[in-house]
Order: structure tokens, then sequence, then C-alpha cells
């Protein structure tokens, strides 16, 4: 088999450190065959591994003669008398953890002997001086062996076999299939051709100067339809919105400088929710970039930190490879957002050749890579008996589920079916909401700071937590040196403990001590746990069940006061009764919301049933998120229900994309809940900072108005009485409709988790203690605010 990797100063960093791993755990899969691996380095020659691959394999960098030896540190070795520098992204390719992981499987194998075959020019010819091999005799490097071997590096001298000296002869690399298609095609083009390669049906984007010769290639075009908003930042977080809708990546494409600049926010959402994204931006011709250039701005440089990848396109034939790598990175492991760049001389410039097949066509799963997981899924049966063991005897388990568990194909039907079978309660993180059924008896709800009262106390009295493609954020831990006492207990008696299920290895352990960490798929893991997990009824778990139901007993839901105090709606109320209206219809409903409290009552108060349904900002907290998010959910699922829950200060952040809505007729349906504050600041403000309201009231325009001038059908609702009867006409409205909520103000989000406390020292409403709040709040306030 023949793998390729390009050394050469343009770069290949990314693509080079994922087929290194490949050759080492090629070289793992086929030792005991008698195929050789060929790896040709583009620029620099050719290298073969001999009949029995091992646990030796030699790189060479652009001098032709540096040598690593796989030690179980992986320290590169050089010749002594050579002491030529060594390409230090070539050295962190081979610490990677997939490369360590396939070493150790390579470390019980028989050593292999390997040889440099070079161009004409022998190591014996090189000096201690750093002579590089002219680029001309580079590009003419042969595959010819020379009669006489050179004497290797002592790294290779150690476990010499009796076969030391015998070297199979090179086989010529098979060349590569050239798509010819691309010829004539400007970049633009090509760029059209590969969006319909990948499937893509919606693009949401800006244009601009610097990205003319994209627009123009897919001016008309009748494959993929184009959603243009009224700011970039609107067109990031619908295609956030479109990506949790739907599961594929969103696509943008905006022009450069303040173009690229506003979608650095939506980026930055994407990368902390685990969205995947493709963001194409437009730059300055390679000829201006550095000169300060009209919209010029570093964009790789500025999305370096918000990306999970990014790349500036430099020639026009790397096109089709750019965004082929771009797709694949932005939906493998962990989803998240890349950047692509694209100077315009790029988008405009013609190709002119041939490209390789492999380049414009999208990746599949390689051997190398299907062999790398069942490498992995080897190594975890032992941690996969230890998780079975400790589930088998726990007498208090409890699963918190993240969206990892939404997100792996097939997980949330593997997480009923580890509930069901074990008898396990549940719990869910924000993202995670919807993955299980709420109204199934196991459910309890979501975690953390304002998550149910039962569902904290529960986490904090488990022996035993499974946690499924959850990160253990801080707004679901609280005090992290409090919390799941119980289970840090049962840990240290080897009766139970915390679990985790992640597929980023960066994740485990970096908040919570794992008892035993489970990397990798989140799905796939799981169809190993479940054959070795023991049956059990809820009847065999009768206590913890118990205790459980008196929690809810204790604390419901749905303890908050009502209407009766101002006669003003109460916006829990609202949302309760949303999801009674909803909860009957036979097409989905998606929620969408901003960030505040309103996030959390719906979080509390609707109950979710069904994945993909809530569509929120959680890592981030991006006020602003819910309208255009609730656009591109509409635009992924046209026959759902999308209804974008907002905040009136949250909403007025991007309330522009109405007329988004209203020109491409997306049948969004907006709820703005109107206390005229910003009711999260201000709760905080309320509890901890004696109602010292510094900037955080706001006015508002005329939503109706507003509504009425960007062609928005409108209502506005102030009695509670008719709370149902108006969310019934927004529901039955045809096309994108506003309903305006007129609720009571400083109404406080419980329970809360005040900071620094463990999350079983919760706040919870109390009536008594609301009352003197209030009154307190009036003292202060001078009767501005009760």
């Amino acid at each position: 088999m023949t793998l390729k990797i390009g050394l050469d100063r343009g770069g290949q960093e990314t693509n080079s450190r994922r087929i290194i791993a490949r050759i080492v755990t090629a070289a793992s899969t086929f030792s005991t065959t008698q195929s050789a691996i060929t790896v040709l380095f583009v620029g620099t020659g050719t290298f073969s591994f001999s009949s029995c691959p091992g646990s030796r394999l030699a790189l060479p960098s652009l001098f032709l003669c540096n040598y690593f030896c796989f030690t179980s540190k992986l320290r590169p070795q050089t010749r002594p008398h050579l002491p030529l520098p060594i390409p230090r992204f070539v050295e962190k390719m081979l610490r990677s953890g997939q490369a360590m992981k396939a070493v150790k499987a390579l470390a019980q194998r028989q050593p292999c002997h390997a040889r440099a075959l070079t161009t004409s020019s022998t190591i014996s010819k090189f000096t201690t001086t750093q002579q590089k091999v002219p680029a001309t005799t580079r590009n003419k490097a042969t595959a010819a062996a020379t009669e006489t071997r050179p004497t290797p590096s002592p790294s290779f001298n150690a476990g010499e076999s009796k076969n030391r000296h015998h070297v199979q002869p090179l086989v010529k690399p098979r060349e590569s299939e050239m798509d010819e298609s691309f010829i004539g095609k400007t970049g633009g083009e090509i760029f059209h051709e590969m969006m319909l390669r990948h499937g893509v049906k919606h693009i949401f984007g800006y244009p601009g100067g610097a990205i003319l010769p994209v627009f123009d290639a897919i001016y008309n075009s009748k494959h993929f339809d184009f959603i243009l908003p009224k700011h970039e930042q609107g067109a990031g977080h619908m295609a956030e919105g479109y990506a949790r809708a739907s599961g594929k990546p969103g696509v943008v494409l905006v022009t450069s400088g303040p173009g690229a600049t506003n979608v650095v926010t939506p980026m930055a959402d994407a990368l902390a929710d685990g969205t995947p994204m493709v963001v194409f931006t437009g730059q300055v011709v390679t000829s201006a970039i550095g000169s300060d250039a009209f919209q010029e701005a570093d964009v790789v440089g500025i999305s370096r930190a918000c990306t999970k990848w990014n790349v500036m396109v430099k020639d026009v034939a790397e096109l089709p490879k750019r965004i082929n790598e771009a797709f694949e990175i932005a939906t493998s492991g962990r989803p998240g957002p890349v950047l692509v760049d694209l100077p315009k001389d790029i988008t405009a410039g013609i190709l002119r050749r041939a490209i390789p097949t492999e380049s414009s066509l999208p990746p599949l799963t390689s051997a190398a890579s299907r062999a790398a997981l069942e490498l992995n899924r080897q190594q975890l049966n032992a941690s996969i008996k230890r998780v079975a063991k400790l589930l088998n005897v726990a007498k208090r388990p409890l699963i918190y589920a993240g969206q990892g568990i939404i997100l792996s194909e097939g997980g949330v039907e593997l997480l009923k079916e580890l509930a069901d079978r074990a008898s396990i309660p549940v719990t869910t993180s924000l993202h995670g909401l919807g993955a299980y059924d709420e109204l199934d008896e196991k459910s309890l709800h979501m975690l953390g700071m304002h998550g149910s009262a039962y569902a904290n106390m529960s986490v904090q009295n488990a022996d035993l937590i499974i946690c499924l493609g959850g990160r253990f954020d801080d707004r679901v831990t609280c005090a992290v040196g409090k919390f799941a006492p119980a289970a840090k207990a049962a840990a240290a008696e080897g009766r139970g403990g915390i679990v985790h299920f992640e597929i980023m290895p960066k994740n485990i352990n970096k908040v919570i001590q794992a008892t035993e960490a489970v990397e990798g798929d989140v799905a796939t893991n799981l169809r190993l746990l479940m054959p070795q997990v023991q049956a059990k009824t809820i009847a065999d778990r009768q206590d913890w069940f118990d205790q459980i139901n008196e929690w809810k007993k204790k604390w419901p839901m749905n303890d908050y006061e009502k209407a009766e105090r101002s006669g003003l709606i109460k916006p829990q109320t609202l949302i309760e009764e949303l999801s009674n209206i909803t909860a009957d219809r036979k097409e989905k409903t998606i929620i969408s919301t901003g960030v505040g409290q309103h996030q959390m009552w719906t979080a509390q108060h609707f109950r979710w049933r069904f994945p993909r349904t809530m569509i929120t900002s959680g890592g981030l907290g991006t006020m602003g998120y819910g309208l255009p998010a609730a656009i591109g959910a509409k635009v992924a699922q046209p026959d759902a229900l999308v209804i974008d829950i907002d905040g009136d200060a949250s909403f007025n952040m991007t309330l522009t994309e109405l007329s988004t809505a209203a020109q491409f007729n997306i049948g969004v349906k907006v709820i703005v809940l109107n206390n005229e504050e910003q009711g999260m600041v201000t709760q905080w403000q309320n509890l901890f900072y004696e109602d010292r309201y510094a900037h955080t009231h706001q006015k508002n325009p005329d939503f109706m108005k507003l509504s009425d001038a960007m062609g928005i059908q409108h209502r506005r609702v102030v009695k509670p009485e008719d709370v149902v009867d108006s969310l019934k006409w927004l529901i039955d409205s045809e096309g994108p409709a506003l309903l305006e909520v007129v609720t009571d103000k400083k109404v406080p989000v419980l329970p809360m988790v005040p900071a620094g406390c463990g999350l079983h020292e919760f706040i919870s409403w109390d009536g008594e203690k609301d009352k003197k709040r209030r009154e307190l709040m009036k003292q202060r306030t001078g009767g501005v605010h009760s």
C-alpha cells in the first residue's frame, strides 16, 4: 500500500498529522502480512517499509537524513555527526495520542528495518553543515535504490534480526487518478461544484467585493437556496440553527474584513456548543495581503481561537481539497466550526491542470482509520468491563446525558435502552434536553444551576454517575469541590464513582476526576456495554426511586408565584400553556431561545420529549441567538413548527432578522417576553447587589409597529386569561408571526444555585420570603421597583 504526504514549505500540517497517524496504524494492522507499506513524501523522496513492519519507522525531512525511532517517548534520533533540524510539526504529529496508541500495539511486535531511498546523492555525501538538497534535485527525486546501503543511525542497531541486510525492492508507487472536470473553471465555479458534491442545500451569507467571484458563480443556482440575512452575525446563527435542527453542517459565505469578523461570535458559539459549521470568507488578493489593503483582516489569525481548524487557500488547484478537509473536520469527532479564507485572485483564477481525484471527492473512511477504530475498541474492552461491574453493583445509579448522546448516531435509543434495562433515573444538561422523554417516570429533568431540585439532589446522593456525552460544565457542577459527594465516597470503596463517556480526550478529567473514562463515540461504546449490563426493575431499586419521588413532591417544577399578585402574566405559566398546546400536534415542535431568564424558564417548564427540539446558546451564552437560529432551524425543517421564545433584551440584538423571515417567507413564530429589563442580570442585582440596578433597564421599540413595518403578523397579550387564545393564534397563523407578551417584572428564575454553593444548596421559591424580598426591593429603590 502507498501513503502520500507533503512536507513542502507550503505546509500540510493538519493533513500530515492525520496521515502520519495512519502510517503508524497501518504498520500495526498489516504487521502479519507480507505487504510492504510505501510512504511517499512529496519533494523529499520515497521511503519503503520491509516485509516485516514493526516498531521502527524512519521519516526523512527536507535534508533526507533525519531518523525517528519509535520508542515509548517517541524521541527523534539523528545521526550524531549530522545535527540537522527536524521539522517541529512532524515531531508534534508523532507525539499525537492516536500515534501513541498505535505504537503501544507495535511495541510487542518484531522490529521493522527501513531504508531511505533518495536521489542519486547519498547520505555519505552530506557533511556536518546543514546542506539542503537543491530544489531541482528534489523535484526529480527518483525511486532507484542505491547499491550500497549507508550505515544506519545507531537507533536502528537495536534488536537486529537475521535478515538485517535484506531490503525488499521498492515498488513504484501507484499514480493517482486525475480529475479533469475542473479544468477551465474559475475558483468560484469550483466552489459551486464542491457544494453540490457535499450535498449542500442551503447557504447563509452576505456578499462583498472580495467574495464576488464566488457569488457570481452561484448566481441563480438551481441546486441550493441562498438566505440573505441583514447582518453577518445573523448568517452565522442561522447556520447554527440549521445544523442543530438537521445534524448537517451549516454553511456561511461572507466577504473579507468586517464581513468575516462579524461571524466571529457565531463561530465561538458553535465551538462552545459543538455545532458543525463551515465558514467561507473572502480575502484581498494574495499580492495585497499584509499591505493593510481595503477590508483586509487576518481572518486566519483572528479565528484561530474560535474554530476547530482554519486555512487560507493559496492556489486554485488546492481549493477542492481544502473544502473537503473543511467538511470532514467540521463533522468529525466533536463537531465544530471551521473556516476557509478565499483570496479574490484564487476564486477568480482559472484552473489549468488536472488535480488528483482523491482531492476533489468527499473523503471516505480509510482502511487505516477503520483499523484504528478497531484497535481502540479492543483497548476499551477492559474499561467497559469495569464500568459494567460498577453499574451492576451500584444501589443508586444515575445517568447524566449531555448533547453528545444526541450528536452520536443511535445514542438516544441506546440511552433509553440502558435506562430501561437497568432502571436508572436520567437527568440531562441544557443541550441534552430532548435526549430522554421527560414524561417517563425515570426522568429527572435538567440538572445544574437552574436545574430541577430533585435532579440536583439525586446527583448529590447517587453512588454511581454515568455521564454520557457531557463535559461537566460549571453550570452543571456548580462548586466542583461539593459535586457528587456520595459517588466520590463510593469510588473510594470500589462500589461506585463517576464514569465518563466522552469523545474528546481533553474533556476527560478536565473538571471532574472520573473513576473510569471511556473515550470515543458514545453510542459505539454503549453498544459494547449493553450486553454486560444486568437487567433490573424499578422494584429492585425501590428505595432509590422512593427517595427521588419524595424530592419531586417537595420541590415540584410548577412551584412558583401564579398570576394573582398583580394580575400580570407569569412567564412560567405561558411556557407551560405552550407546552400543553403543542403536546398533541403531529408535526415536530422545535423551540429556540435567546439567552437570559426566558431561556431558563423555557428549559424548566416546557416538556422535552424528542432530540434536536431545543436550540439555544449554552456554552457562550450569546444574546440575540434565538431569532436567527429559529430561521435556520425552519429552513432545515420546513414542516416543523419552529418557535423562538425570546426576551426583550435578547430580541433587540438581532430583531432586524424579522425582515429576513418576511423576505423569504420563513414561517417562524416569535414570542417576546417583555418585562423591559435584562432579567437575569437584574435577578443577580436583586439577590447579591442590594437592588442597585446599574444600566439593566432599556427602552424598547414598539414591537407591534416594528412588526408591521417589516411585514410580520403581530399581536400583543397583556391579560393572563388571553394567553391560550393568543398562543393558538400564533401557532395557526400562516407565515412568520410575532406575539408580544407583557409579563410581570422582577420574577426570579428558581431553583437557583448561588455561586460557590453545591448543587444541594439551591434557593427555591417560598411565598413568604418572596413578599419580604419585594418589600425590601421597594424600600431600596424608593418605590421605583416592587
